[in-house]
């Protein structure tokens, strides 16, 4: 939480407008009009009153920060600024590198200001915020954001990833960072760069694609031919092909950021440590999860995934889905074929394409509920 301006350590003449005494002395505040003052106590000002009651002074405080002058915006820098003035330049103006420049410099900059760029930035924003390696080191939820943030050069990532796991830092915020910390160590790792390299440009041309492509929730990518095999639908080919180009740590990071047809294809690759990625994307729907329980193409790490998350196995469907599925481990359709309804268990102790050990521990619930 970032601290409220302290008036205290203003002028007089500031804390005089912001004593809430004089109704239109405060009005002139929130507008920038008060002679005598040096920007870094009027931009407090005006902070201090943007951040007020809901009133016409607070909206004009806003107006006026939305379009502050550069006289005074430039002014501010090399002055003792307090973080709630470094936050409002942050929020109030992300597309001017200059200030965000300055401001990510300033030794009083709260993280919480430059968590919000992580974020939110733009490609060129969080290039500005990676290059602080001990910052980075010091908060590493600052690389979790950027690693989730779409804008954020896939290079830039890979470097990051790199320094986190030759630091021995551990980002949970990352849903797969286990696998993405695995495969990092087995690829190249680009030198940083002013411009966008050509794997950056590769994976962003790959996700305007896959965004071009998305359909409608309950799509899907594959269909069943005549023969029962599973086929690809024509339109998903070049994004296939395009994410089969890709290193492993690039497919972890379209599993993560991308759209449901991606996670799908990812989900099924031969290498299990991007296909249990793709599962554990904090992005993935329920009827997504339904589909992949049934799902016999996949493979046993990605069902383990989905049957170990509590918020999928709370879903009937997953649950039903899971235990009749072939390729389930025994140990857990057994653990789940007690939470079946009764109907759902007659069906099972007949299906022949189950286990016979699935089909047992059917049947024995079964009796056990007729007792």
């Amino acid at each position: 939480m970032i601290p409220p301006i302290d008036p205290t350590t203003l002028p007089e003449h500031a804390q005089a407008v912001l004593a809430g005494q004089n109704a239109r002395l405060r009005l002139m505040g929130a507008r920038g009009i008060v002679p005598g003052l040096r920007p870094e106590a009027l931009l407090s000002v005006i902070v201090a009153l943007a951040a007020g009651p809901s009133c016409e002074v607070t909206t004009q405080a806003q107006l006026t920060l939305e379009a502050l002058p550069d006289p005074i915006l430039m002014g501010v820098f090399g002055a003792d600024l307090q973080p709630a003035c470094i936050d409002a330049l942050v929020r109030h103006f992300p597309n001017r590198l200059d200030v965000l420049a300055a401001v990510l410099n300033m030794p009083q900059v709260d993280v919480e200001s430059v968590m919000h760029l992580a974020a939110k930035g733009t490609e060129l924003v969080c290039e500005l915020v990676a290059t602080n390696q001990e910052r980075l080191l010091a908060h590493p939820t600052l690389i979790e954001k950027l690693y989730l943030n779409k804008h954020t050069r896939m290079s830039t990532v890979d470097r990051l990833v790199e320094m986190a796991v030759r630091h021995g830092v551990e980002l949970t915020g990352i849903a797969a960072w286990q696998e993405a910390a695995r495969a990092i160590k087995g690829e190249l790792i680009p030198e940083r760069s002013d411009e966008a390299l050509p794997e950056d440009t590769y994976f962003r041309e790959t996700a305007e694609l896959a965004e071009r492509l998305t359909g409608e929730p309950d799509d899907d990518a594959f269909f069943e031919d005549e023969d029962g095999d599973e086929q690809l639908e024509d339109r998903f080919q070049p994004l296939f092909k395009r994410l089969a180009n890709m290193t492993v740590s690039q497919k972890i990071r379209r599993a993560m950021l991308g759209s449901k047809e991606e996670r799908m294809m990812l989900i099924r690759e031969q290498n299990k440590i991007v296909a249990t990625a793709a599962a554990r994307s904090p992005l993935m729907q329920e009827p997504e999860a339904v589909m992949i329980a049934r799902n016999r193409s996949v493979s046993v790490d990605v069902l383990r995934v989905i049957a170990m998350t509590p918020e999928w196995v709370k879903c009937y469907l997953v649950k039903k889905n899971l235990v009749e599925n072939s390729k389930t481990p025994i140990s857990i359709a057994q653990r789940l074929v007690n939470q079946l309804r009764e109907t759902d268990l007659r069906k099972l102790a007949k299906n022949k394409n189950v286990s016979g050990a699935i089909q047992l521990a059917a049947k024995r619930h079964l009796d056990r509920r007729r007792t």
